[in-house]
């Protein structure tokens, strides 16, 4: 008699929607923003099984804004949750902010069905190409075609963010394979990688130039951050002052004598550029947004240390090209360094604080106005408040320049790409990445009515979240380009609104603050004080003369 048959196990079989949130599970992702809709709701139902907490900003483009700060301060990835059609494009502006300022987001969406025709049918929420759209903003907007499929995508998001210069990744999943059951096969995920090494010849040069330099500049960029204690070291080492862009802001400590904080704008900072004999940049772009206008022809070697080869061909081409990951790589420049001696007077800090002074003066009395404020902010601030700033006058003529961060610190402003109503969601993303840290948002007016409704998402929250908004009636950068130009001033003064009122209707406080100690004072109890306090700064809308003292307190 035969034997009877085998047992056979049936494979097992999930949908897209679980195999996507089990993909981004093995990654280790364990939050998620978003909200949902009707074509992504299998993504939702699996989100609890697997342990990823969800949050629900009131607007797709302040979940890319939260997921973005979320992934600046605990350094994994964001992730964000959309459906099809309008909130895929509400978030682009996310993820645009996010490519410029190189913050691995991974935003996951439904998309039409496998075989839905080109030709419009007036499905829900039906665009001609969400991938199209997505890949003028992202680094890279991947359909999926298959179930087999999800997994990949998900592994090749995460080694993205790993080996490249990291920005955002838009995975689409056809809304069929979304609800399909499938077999699961095997999670995938993205393999472990070494840090790039620069090349040995490039870093030899590199060292020599530096070795021989008489007055050599340091520059960071936000892609020297995982390099912060190399960076200080080599700038004691050899002496040399250090500039940071807005992204680099805080990896130096901007009170440490050598530093002259984030000063590109700055005319006196560009002459020092200018004259320099070596320039070492490290993770940045040396972009135009940080510079307000091109580069100054550079007389000394320029020396660029990135991840990303395309910023050596960008603007002044690098003359030593280190291509490699920033930590790494000054750990090698400072292993050809050994026998460079430390200055043996102060004369580099007296020259670097007469930069400072000179830079200072540049705009003193059209900043005197923000200066005491400031000076009040910083005060009341513990160390290591992460600061979350907008495309505002206040932010990038005030806090920027003059509010000084300290590496155990973060200074979180959308730069480059410039959009507003960043602060508020991206504070929140900050506060839920950790909190037990310090959040303080900064906006203006303009900016804050960008993404005002996020109000509701911290008092559903419940976490202590100042948000400082300086009030100058409207679009005070566009009305002074305006007038500059000659031109009569257009749609740039809005009608006044009780912000704080506003803040106090979505069950949150809000207080004005008339004097540098009146903010002092709201911000001390704003930080005890569960969901968030709306803190309004009224501004005159030209700079008034008042008493600056010489420098912020340290």
């Amino acid at each position: 008699m035969s034997d009877p048959p085998a047992a056979t196990t049936s494979p097992t079989l999930i949908t897209g929607g679980e195999a996507l949130v089990r993909a981004l599970a093995a990654h280790g992702v364990t939050r998620a923003f978003g909200i949902p809709g009707t074509h992504n709701l299998e993504i939702y139902r699996h989100l609890a099984a697997h342990r990823i907490e969800h949050l629900n900003p009131r607007h797709e483009q302040g979940a890319g804004y939260a997921a973005d700060a979320y992934a600046r301060v605990s350094g994994r990835p964001g992730v964000a949750i959309t459906t099809t059609g309008p909130a895929l494009l509400n978030i682009a502006a996310a993820v645009g902010q996010a490519y410029s300022d190189s913050v691995p987001l991974l935003v996951v969406s439904p998309g039409m069905p496998l075989r839905h025709p080109r030709q419009s049918t007036g499905l829900l929420h039906e665009m001609r190409s969400q991938t199209e759209a997505l890949r003028g903003v992202a680094a890279v907007s991947h359909r999926v075609s298959s179930a087999e499929e999800i997994g990949v995508a998900v592994a090749r998001a995460f080694t993205l963010f790993r080996t490249r210069r990291p920005r955002p990744v838009h995975i689409e999943v056809p809304l069929d394979l979304l609800t399909a059951a499938e077999p699961a096969g095997p999670v995938r995920t993205a393999p472990p990688v070494s840090p790039a090494t620069a090349d040995p010849d490039a870093l030899a040069a590199a060292a020599g130039a530096l070795r021989s330099a008489d007055r050599p500049v340091i520059v960071l960029g936000g892609g020297a951050r995982g390099a912060a204690a190399e960076c200080l070291r080599l700038a004691e080492q050899l002496g040399a002052p250090v500039v940071t862009s807005a992204n680099g802001k805080g990896i130096v400590a901007e009170t440490h004598p050598l530093s002259l904080g984030v000063s590109l704008h700055s005319r006196a900072v560009r002459r020092r550029l200018a004259e320099c004999d070596v320039l070492l940049a490290v993770g940045t772009e040396l972009a135009e947004s940080d510079l307000w206008e091109p580069l100054p022809a550079l007389t000394g070697t320029l020396v660029r240390a990135d991840i990303d080869p395309a910023p050596m061909y960008a603007g002044p081409p690098a003359d030593i090209p280190l291509l490699g990951d920033a930590r790494h790589t000054v750990r090698a420049l400072l292993d050809a360094l050994p026998n460079v001696p430390a200055p043996a007077d102060d004369t580099v800090h007296r020259a670097v604080a007469a930069l400072r002074e000179e830079r200072n003066a540049e705009t003193r009395s059209e900043d005197a106005h923000l200066l005491p404020y400031l000076a009040a902010i910083r005060a009341v601030l513990p160390a290591d408040t992460v600061l979350t700033s907008d495309s505002a006058q206040c932010c990038y003529y005030g806090a920027i320049p003059h509010l000084p961060v300290a590496p155990e610190g973060r200074y979180l402003h959308p730069t480059g790409f410039g959009t507003l109503g960043y602060a508020l969601p991206a504070a929140i993303g900050a506060k839920t990445a950790d909190p037990t840290r310090p959040v303080v948002a900064l906006s203006g007016d303009g900016g804050l009515q960008f993404s005002v409704q996020e109000l509701a998402t911290a008092v559903q929250l419940r976490l202590p979240l100042p948000v400082v908004v300086f009030d100058n009636g409207g679009y005070g950068e566009i009305r002074d380009e305006m007038v500059s130009r000659g031109d009569r001033p257009t749609a740039v003064d809005l009608p006044p609104v009780d912000l704080p009122a506003l803040a106090r209707a979505y069950g949150g406080h809000g207080v004005r603050a008339d004097s540098p100690e009146a903010l002092a004072a709201a911000l001390r109890h704003a930080l005890d004080t569960p969901g968030p306090t709306l803190i309004t700064v009224p501004l005159p809308l030209t700079p008034v003369p008042v008493h600056v003292p010489e420098e912020l307190p340290r």
